[in-house]
This record gives structure tokens, C-alpha cells and sequence, in this order.
């Protein structure tokens, strides 16, 4: 019954900004730490941002710090993620995901969508 539907993905050359919007139905996100994560073909699932409940704590991996953040809209049951100066290793299909707890990494968390494809590409 719960979804979490994520959208904004694309094409975009390097250099470039898309915002990422995750929004969860059939239950309310409130409670929960959300995140993103991406994965390339072959390549494990990585933690890319989370963010807290209340917004007071915020992750970001090390190769997206200065670059990504993060933000939600409680009362709209959203969560985005601003991603500028793209480049070519942040290719992947974004997930966007909720769980209990502090941890940023997807063994933490419990529900997930089904994701969309950004592709930084010349």
C-alpha cells in the first residue's frame, strides 16, 4: 500500500542541475529518515544523502559534498534532492528510500521506489 515515486530524472551534460522529487503515498514520511541512493550497472548501491526526520541532520557522501542537497516538505509528504555541477560518475537510477535510525546506507532502510535515470552525458 505505502509508495515512495521518485521523478526529474533525465539527460543533462556535465555541469548541469536536475532536482530529484520523491513522493511518498498511501502513508506519511514524518517519522522516518530519508535518502537517496544510486547505483550504476555492476556497481553496489551507495548512499548519496539523507536527511532526518525533522531536517536538523544531514548526510552527503564525500564525492557529492558541495555539489548535492538535500531538503523535505513534511506537510507535502515530499523529499528533494538538488544536484548541481553534474558530472559524468554521477550517472546511475536514483532511489529514493525510507527507514529508521541515523545510518545513511541501504541496509538501513525498509521501503524503497523504484527509481529514475539520470544520465550526465556530452
Amino acid at each position: 500500500q505505502f509508495q515512495l515515486v521518485e521523478s526529474g530524472g533525465g539527460l543533462v551534460q556535465p555541469g548541469g542541475s536536475l532536482r530529484l522529487t520523491c513522493v511518498g503515498s498511501g502513508g506519511t514520511l514524518d517519522y522516518y529518515t530519508m535518502g537517496w541512493f544510486r547505483q550504476a550497472p555492476g556497481k553496489e548501491r551507495e548512499g548519496v544523502s539523507c536527511i532526518s526526520s525533522d531536517s536538523t541532520s544531514k548526510y552527503y557522501a564525500d564525492s557529492v559534498k558541495g555539489r548535492f542537497s538535500i531538503s523535505r516538505d513534511n506537510a507535502k509528504n515530499t523529499v528533494y534532492l538538488q544536484m548541481n555541477s553534474l558530472k559524468p560518475e554521477d550517472t546511475g537510477v536514483y532511489f529514493c528510500a525510507n527507514g529508521y535510525g541515523s545510518r545513511c546506507h541501504a541496509g538501513s532502510m525498509n521501503g524503497w521506489g523504484k527509481g529514475t535515470l539520470v544520465t550526465v552525458s556530452s
